[in-house]
């Protein structure tokens, strides 16, 4: 197999030192080219014919979101590509504010830039540990070493039709959500499309950092008709209101003599991620007896397929997006391989799908009689 041809553009020449010796390293990758601006890359793109590009953020003359807006736009007689490009970012409000900028563009994922690149061996290791696994799943390889390396992008012949059921399908009381690379976009499409009359309260897990989680949900509270928040601990649960898990915190229903709250934690990573989508599924069963209706969207490795499996063995109900709109089926492909998925759809037909099952001839919920709404 071909390596993996990759376009490394930065304007800082430490920062393109240190991700051009890591990515050589690995025998399945080879860095092609350089650029320190946004306005080179695209001039360098026909001649390199790269399979993926790293993309700076802040750089002069043609910054790394104008850069994804040409190439994806196709800009002086250029076709429009759609090569995989993963954003580098800072941890800051600024950084987070332009990365999900860089996204909705057309960017495929992000990382975040080492903060101390002093230290080259451990700004090194930081790459090392973030980027090689983006650049193999956004470019369909197996995965052979890194956090995800159990569970590379299962292909469409692995997908079994879903278990037999012993009992009836519950009418759903929550809908609970997971996703990962590709995320942000998949919920951007899925969630204003859902009105603020939903009869369930939401609660979902992108695998984010803090202050992106935070930015990201206010994102998502103007473009949607329902109330989207970044989730705190003990909030009521209400129908209408989004709870988004935030960086580094599991978010999980906790049951109180008040009713059904959200509740965050920093127990242990789970599939080597913090928030991590089993023990939400996991909660939401339990909360509401499986009453339970789970969504998994776009995402790498396979977070979610065991709270899916737990979903479906209490009555509740499971869809996953498909593997052709997803960009990296490795989530949604790892529940549906595992015949968990009551569907597999589109994304385009996600939204509906979920509204038609949530909708449904109605049964007394497990869902506590407070305020819900927009506002």
């Amino acid at each position: 197999m071909d390596p993996i041809r990759v376009l490394v553009v930065d304007d800082s020449v430490v920062v393109r030192k240190i991700v051009t010796d890591v990515l050589s390293e690995d025998p399945a990758i080879e860095v092609v080219g350089t650029a320190v601006n946004g306005r080179i890359a695209v001039g360098k793109l026909e001649a390199l014919k790269p399979d993926l590009i790293t993309m700076d953020i802040e750089m002069p003359e043609m910054n790394g979101i104008e850069a994804v807006r040409a190439i994806r736009a196709g800009t002086g007689g250029r076709m429009r590509s759609r090569v995989p490009i993963i954003m580098f970012s800072t941890l800051t409000e600024r950084g987070a504010s332009a990365t999900l900028d860089a996204l909705s563009a057309g960017a495929n994922d992000y990382v975040t830039k080492p903060a101390n690149v002093g230290s080259v061996a451990q700004s090194m290791e930081s790459v090392r540990q973030q980027l090689i696994p983006k650049i193999k799943a956004l470019t369909g390889r197996p995965l052979t070493a890194g956090p995800v390396a159990a569970a590379p992008a299962p292909v469409a012949a692995a997908v079994r039709p879903p278990a037999p059921r012993t009992g009836p399908v519950k009418q759903p009381a929550v809908l609970v959500i997971g996703s990962s690379t590709g995320g942000p976009e998949a919920l951007a499409k899925v969630l204003p499309v859902l009105p603020a009359s939903l009869p369930v309260p939401v609660l979902i897990v992108q695998h984010m950092p803090p202050v992106f989680t935070r930015q990201f949900a206010q994102r998502l509270d103007r473009l949607c008709a329902l109330r989207v928040v970044e989730a705190v601990d003990g909030t009521p649960l209400a129908p209408g209101t989004v709870h988004l898990a935030p960086g580094d915190h599991h978010l999980t229903i906790r049951k109180t003599g008040r009713g059904l709250q959200t509740a965050l934690d920093q127990a242990p990573p789970e599939n080597f991620c913090r928030p991590a989508v089993d023990p939400l599924f996991r909660s939401a069963v339990a909360a509401f007896d499986g009453a339970v209706l789970g969504l998994v969207l776009t995402g790498m490795g396979s977070d979610g397929r065991i709270g899916a499996g737990r979903i479906r063995e209490t009555g509740g109900a499971v869809v996953v997006q498909d593997q052709a709109t997803s960009v990296v089926w490795g989530m949604p492909g790892a529940v549906a391989s595992a015949g968990f998925a009551d569907e597999v759809l589109p994304l385009d037909r996600v939204a509906e799908t979920v509204l038609r099952r949530l909708t449904g001839p109605r049964t007394p919920a497990p869902v506590p009689a407070s305020a819900g709404g927009r506002r």
